[in-house]
């Protein structure tokens, strides 16, 4: 039975680009570095045929998994040793030569006992020929090199193993979760914090997969590890909020809902039933509990500081907010055409609140306050209008929000010196001389001399530069008095 989170669509204008980078890594050093991986183990098959190393080998071998089966309680490999025997009957030389090259535990314990399994003269044939094949092909194998072996364990390879594959089933199938999952946790991270967070992840599997496979020479390489760290830290970061699942089984799939952090002990329980009774299968399921487990601690543990969500990831998509923006204000407009303008006005209050980049609400606002030019209101809609209008960089709209409270509110709450001198500016900028003049008119009835006369000053340079000699005078005759 499959279970994964499935609550979140991609949203392409914001494309999780950590995620799709992470996926081509991980195709690159498949394709490239790894590309080369079955021409080694060619070559070394066939070396190892020629040089007749089955003969010391084979017999070494099925006692070695009957001593396993015996002793050790290995039932699983008795499977191992009936289709070993079956391919010696067969005379199948090329597979024999791969399970005997492939089993690195086998190795180690030929190394280990060679001198009770064989006698002197067979120990040396048998150094004399394995080594060369172990160090110029096996030793050079991609799951060697940078996989995670337990034995030899390395900070490197505690990175490094995540990139790697064990051929096209199993990087497609960890590519598909990749993407499924990381997307989703990229936008609540961000991709910096998501990034560290996946690697760290994969590091922190790999050591609970080393601590359960202690001496082990068996490579670990995958992404999945990373990949359950993904689905620890997705249902951490929803917590008990009941998020969408997808669910297969058999032939048959369908979604549910609940809570998100009630699935974490069904994934980390199956995969530690998995480990204990679903026998040799060639997965790490313990790597795969390490993962869930050390993601979701990381969220719980860090949440509040480095592994903090950002606010907006919980925000619904652009396509929803659109349609609940255009829901609550089609019923704004209905207020304001049955003349209800007080539930109008709090209809539209409520939406600026939740849409503040939207300036049509201002200007809704601005006409509603309008209405009683009387009251503060009006003038604090004019100058919010005015200064978004500047903004925006439409300085026409604030000239005429200005003139416009001139006629109608002007006379109830003046404005302030301020706000008379940023139309001057802006007039000016603009070349309206006439609007800037008339700016300046209502900035000098403010009294304010500082503003009054570094206004005049400009102005004296405008006209100067525009040779407009008795304008220019006019102006410097108001410095001077």
């Amino acid at each position: 039975m499959l279970i994964i989170p499935a609550e979140n669509a991609v949203n392409w204008k914001r494309p999780p680009w950590v995620t799709l980078g992470l996926m081509m890594a991980c195709v690159m050093v498949f394709l490239f570095y790894q590309g080369g991986d079955s021409q080694k183990v060619e070559q070394a098959v066939e070396q190892y045929v020629k040089s007749g190393l089955q003969s010391l080998e084979a017999p070494a071998y099925e006692d070695y998994l009957q001593r396993q089966i015996q002793f050790e309680g290995a039932a699983d490999r008795v499977r191992e040793l009936q289709q070993f025997q079956k391919l010696e009957e067969g005379d199948e030389k090329f597979w024999l030569a791969v399970s005997l090259l492939m089993d690195r535990e086998f190795y180690q314990y030929l190394k280990q006992n060679q001198g009770v399994i064989w006698t002197p003269a067979e120990q040396e044939r048998w150094n004399e020929l394995r080594g060369p094949i172990e160090e110029q092909y096996i030793g050079k194998l991609s799951s060697f090199q940078l996989g995670l072996i337990p034995a030899e364990l390395s900070l490197y390879t505690l990175v490094t193993y995540q990139f790697l594959h064990g051929g096209w089933g199993h990087i497609i199938g960890n590519l598909v979760f990749l993407f499924l999952l990381g997307f989703t946790v990229e936008k609540a991270l961000g991709p910096g914090r998501f990034l560290m967070a996946y690697l760290l992840c994969g590091a922190l599997s790999g050591l609970v997969f080393t601590a359960f496979s202690t001496g082990s020479y068996v490579p670990l390489v995958g992404a999945s590890g990373s990949i359950s760290g993904l689905m620890g830290m997705y249902v951490a970061i929803y917590g008990l909020q009941k998020i969408r699942f997808f669910y297969f089984l058999g032939v048959y799939f369908n979604y549910f809902r609940a809570p998100a952090i009630a699935m974490l002990p069904v994934w980390v329980g199956k995969e530690i039933y998995d480990y204990w009774f679903a026998g040799a299968t060639g997965i790490a399921y313990m790597a795969h509990a390490g993962g869930l487990l050390a993601g979701a601690g990381m969220v719980w543990m860090l949440g509040h500081s480095w592994l903090q969500v950002r606010e907006e990831f919980f925000e619904p998509e652009q396509d929803e907010q659109d349609a609940r923006f255009t829901s609550s204000y089609a019923q704004a407009m209905a207020s304001l055409g049955r003349m209800e303008f007080d539930l109008a006005k709090r209809q539209f209050e409520a939406l600026r609140e939740h849409y503040p980049e939207r300036p049509i609400l201002l200007e809704h606002l601005y006409q509603l306050a309008k209405l009683r030019p009387d009251r503060p209101e009006y003038r604090d809609r004019a100058r919010e209008l005015m200064n978004d209008a500047l903004g925006r960089h439409q300085p026409e709209q604030m000239v005429s929000v200005w003139q416009e409270y001139l006629g109608k509110g002007e006379s109830y709450q003046p404005l302030s010196a301020e706000d008379h001198n940023r139309v001057l500016f802006t007039s000016l900028k603009q070349h309206d001389l006439k609007s800037a003049e008339k700016a300046f008119e209502r900035l000098r009835s403010t009294g304010d001399q500082l503003l009054t006369s570094e206004a005049c000053r400009l102005l004296v340079a405008e006209f100067e530069k525009r040779q407009m000699g008795p304008k220019a005078r006019h102006y410097r005759q108001l410095l001077q008095i």
